[in-house]
């Protein structure tokens, strides 16, 4: 089994932008705005012949009690449970916050190895910036930058330190294509129910639900076994007409869904039975 990294912290503290240079990808959009990641998103990441998981979470509020905030607050708990490590995430230029602490607190009492990565911190390694975050009794906080690539080996060593012999193992051979898991995504208009249908084929609630155009802002892939077969669930952002496409947030939204469609080996389009078959169903379907 791979080892499971969570990355957790409050928003807009450089989460996503770490699991993209984790994982060698673009799969998590990236953007100044807080609030933009809400459900956890999976992906691999290799370190030599060290293959790992890494999951990015919404920006983490643990006390928050209602709404969409409290719904990625379950998520990123979730995280948590199922990580053999967590990466707390800081903003070392931005300062030590209360959320912090918050969070802090809910991770030293979760039992799991936490490593303090100070991100943002680009020639700041031994400056007063960095020392504040001694506060929250997490360790000594590693000065990384997720954006330039610094710090980034040696966080990734210290959080699969107890998972790996020291002796590095052969590197696995690829699989054939037809061990490859099948991709199935999910489209269709804004809140038609399509995180709703993947929570219901799951039996968790894994994927973020809420009645709000809107919620789902990437698109989520989520490894799924039935039968002895390999599955990836993803579910995408809802699909607007064009004209009403004006946040450069749904514009990424949007280009992401259609990335999914496109690697996807079957599409399901959800339809809203209450509404009957729309002009932008549609559109999407041709």
């Amino acid at each position: 089994m791979k080892p499971v990294l969570a990355l957790v912290g409050r928003p807009n503290v450089g989460k996503s932008t770490l699991f993209n240079r984790l994982t060698k990808s673009r799969d998590a959009i990236v953007a100044d705005y807080a609030g933009l990641t809400r459900d956890r998103h999976y992906g691999e990441g290799r370190l030599g012949s060290r293959e790992f998981i890494v999951i990015d979470t919404g920006g983490f509020e643990p006390d928050c009690t209602e709404g969409i905030f409290k719904e990625m607050a379950k998520q990123t708990r979730q995280a948590v449970a199922e990580a053999d490590a967590v990466i707390f995430v800081v903003d070392v230029r931005g300062g030590l916050s209360a959320q912090d602490h918050d969070i802090a607190r809910y991770l030293r009492a979760s039992n799991k190895k936490v490593i303090l990565a100070g991100n943002k911190a680009e020639g700041m390694q031994d400056g007063p910036q960095l020392a504040e975050f001694w506060e929250l009794g997490i360790g000594e906080p590693l000065a990384i930058s997720a954006s330039h690539g610094q710090g980034i080996r040696g966080l990734v060593d210290l959080a699969l330190a107890d998972f790996f012999p020291d002796e590095e193992e052969e590197a696995q051979p690829q699989p054939e294509d037809y061990d490859r898991p099948v991709r199935l995504a999910v489209a269709g208009r804004p809140n038609v129910g399509k995180s709703t249908l993947i929570n219901t084929w799951l039996g968790e609630e894994r994927l973020v639900a809420f009645d709000m155009p809107g919620t789902t802002r990437d698109a989520i892939t989520v490894p799924f076994e039935r039968g002895g077969r390999d599955y990836q669930l993803i579910d995408t952002a809802g699909l607007r007409r064009k004209g009403k496409v004006f946040e450069a947030i749904e514009k990424f939204s949007v280009v992401k869904t259609l990335q999914a469609i496109s690697d996807a080996n079957v599409v399901v389009l959800l339809l809203d039975a209450t509404q009957g078959v729309s002009e932008q169903d549609a559109h999407i379907a041709g």
